[in-house]
């Protein structure tokens, strides 16, 4: 293999297909990247065995052939490489090391063979469709940090997408919980989603998208089967195992009866929580809201620091309530409503509070109380 490259290029793909590779790894093959020039261009390949992701750029071939080399190594040495300078990727005839040269630098790695790359993509795909990245962003970034980390329940170490009959039709939806908290996001069901199973994607598979998905001119296409899903974002292709398990029934969680309305300014709101809890301990980031008409008084109280309160104006017109939350829990769910004011529909101190966002009703949001 003999190949030219612009360093940008090289470098912007090798970023997307790095990170999926673990920094230890028992099986050597796993730390590599596979590469592969034919035509006029070179294919990048890296996988953890439950994610895999493609990219092809574009380079000058004198030479097709295959070959894998150390994934991070790599992308560090064409990270140090300056600026705008070509890089000539070649291998030695018996194929047990790989140059790396650019400029006055020059770099040789050790290979592994390319027919020892474990591959992923086997399987059909049962359902198709395309979203507009900036839709499927939504619905990832109001969902994610709701994802629990518990390996026990590993059913909820990731996202649950599904569709869902609605009012106003069929919709693609989003939802993630770890007990304490549950987010909920939808938008209109692309065609040729109708019927697709519910499918929960990996926390890793999640963390990799958001970072493919920030140009809101693409296209992403979805592929999904009952064990995989395939993600296709310009010149990235996403493959990923998805976790096998049941998620739990959602729905019974989110409270119908809360009768009990406040209406918060968002950002003042966020301030407000930030401020008080800078006094609260780190094991229990618990914020008091004590409520009574038109007021909201936020009180934190920590035994080996001290105090601190804050009042706010608010739109609350029922009977006084005290209630507490995690105030990290509170701040995650302000950071994602994007209209200026937040609604807290709430019961009593020890039933969960739903928050809703004024934009729209395409996220939803269920809150756990902590005793304070």
């Amino acid at each position: 293999m003999r190949v030219t490259l612009e360093r940008s290029n090289l470098l912007k793909s090798l970023n997307h297909v790095h990170r999926v590779v673990e920094r230890r790894n028992t099986i050597p093959i796993l730390s590599n990247v596979l590469l592969k020039a034919d035509g006029a261009s070179v294919e990048m390949k890296a996988t953890d065995l439950d994610l895999e992701i493609t990219e092809a750029t574009a380079a000058m071939v004198e030479q097709a052939g295959a070959t894998t080399v150390p994934a991070h190594l790599l992308y560090e040495i064409v990270r140090k490489l300056s600026d705008g300078s070509e890089v000539l990727l070649a291998t030695n005839p018996d194929g047990t090391s790989m140059t790396v040269a650019a400029g006055r630098s020059k770099f040789s790695l050790q290979c592994l063979p390319e027919a020892d790359f474990p591959d992923l993509t086997a399987g059909s795909f049962t359902h198709t469709f395309q979203l507009p990245a900036q839709d499927l962003k939504m619905l990832i970034d109001r969902t994610q940090f709701a994802i629990s980390t518990e390996e026990t329940r590993y059913y909820l170490n990731g996202i649950y997408m599904h569709t869902i009959e609605g009012d106003a039709g069929l919709k693609l939806r989003t939802v993630a919980t770890d007990g304490h908290r549950l987010a909920r996001a939808d938008l209109e069901a692309p065609s040729g989603s109708e019927g697709m199973p519910g499918i929960i994607i990996p926390r890793k598979t999640v963390g990799e998208l958001q970072k493919l998905v920030d140009d809101p001119d693409l296209k992403v296409r979805l592929e999904v089967s009952d064990a995989k899903i395939r993600f296709t974002i310009g010149s990235v292709i996403m493959t990923s195992k998805l976790i096998d398990g049941t998620f739990p029934d959602y729905q019974r969680v989110i409270p119908t009866g809360n009768d009990k309305e406040l209406t918060v300014d968002c950002q003042s709101f966020a301030q407000a929580v930030d401020r008080v809890s800078t006094i609260s301990s780190e094991r229990g980031r618990a914020v008091k809201l004590a409520l009574e008409a038109g007021q909201l008084t936020l009180t934190v109280n920590n035994p080996d620091s001290g105090s601190a309160t804050e009042e706010l104006a608010v739109g609350y017109d029922f009977d006084p309530l005290e209630i507490g939350f995690n105030a990290k829990y509170l701040l995650d769910i302000t950071n994602q409503l994007s209209g200026s004011d937040a609604v807290f529909l709430l019961a009593d101190p020890g039933s969960p509070t739903l928050v809703r966002d004024t934009a729209g009703d395409d996220a939803l949001y269920v809150l756990m109380p902590m005793r304070v």
